[in-house]
Parts: C-alpha cells; sequence; structure tokens
C-alpha cells in the first residue's frame, strides 16, 4: 500500500499543491491581502449619530412592518369594541328585558 501524499510529505518546507493542513494551522502559509485595522478605545465614540439613526431606521421598520400587525390590530380592535357593547346591551334594562328566559 502506498502511503498518501500527506505522510511522505513530513517537515520542512511546504511546496505548491502540497496539503497545508486546515485553514489557519500553524505553518500554513501567510494569508494574502487580508487588512486589518485598529482603532484606540479613547478614540472612539460608540454613539455617534445615535438619534438621527434611531429616528430613520424605526421609520423604516415600522413602514416595512406594518401591514403585519395594523391588520389585526385593527380586527382585534373591532371584535373587543363589539363584545364591550354586546355585555353592556345584555346588562342593560333593555337586553334583560329581552333575554329574560334564557340562560
Amino acid at each position: 500500500m502506498r502511503p498518501s501524499q500527506i505522510l511522505r510529505a513530513g517537515g520542512g518546507e511546504k511546496k505548491p499543491g502540497q496539503y497545508l493542513g486546515p485553514w489557519g494551522a500553524l505553518g500554513s502559509m501567510p494569508q494574502k491581502g487580508i487588512v486589518h485595522y485598529g482603532l484606540a478605545q479613547n478614540r472612539q465614540n460608540p454613539l455617534a449619530g445615535i438619534t438621527r439613526a434611531a429616528v430613520f431606521n424605526t421609520f423604516r421598520r415600522t413602514r416595512n412592518q406594518i401591514l403585519y400587525w395594523s391588520i389585526p390590530l385593527l380586527v382585534g380592535y373591532e371584535i373587543m369594541q363589539w363584545a364591550i357593547e354586546r355585555n353592556e346591551y345584555l346588562n342593560s334594562k333593555a337586553g334583560r328585558a329581552e333575554f329574560e328566559g334564557q340562560e
């Protein structure tokens, strides 16, 4: 049985086409084209633009979701109004007289 390319490679300098191990493993070739930027903690402003972003972001999200919550809200409100009016009628003098013998 012939050993695989990985077992024959051994240590030493890595050549093109040779297994380098999983991504980011020690001994693999350095990654190119990756740039890291940093900013000191005392130079950061975490609340920059928060009031403007809050107003416009809230408007945008509400505009995109209004049909998902406004229709059920209106239906629920109408049902509650009907139930309150019906309850008040049934507990009134006229309602008690109409449904006097039923229960």
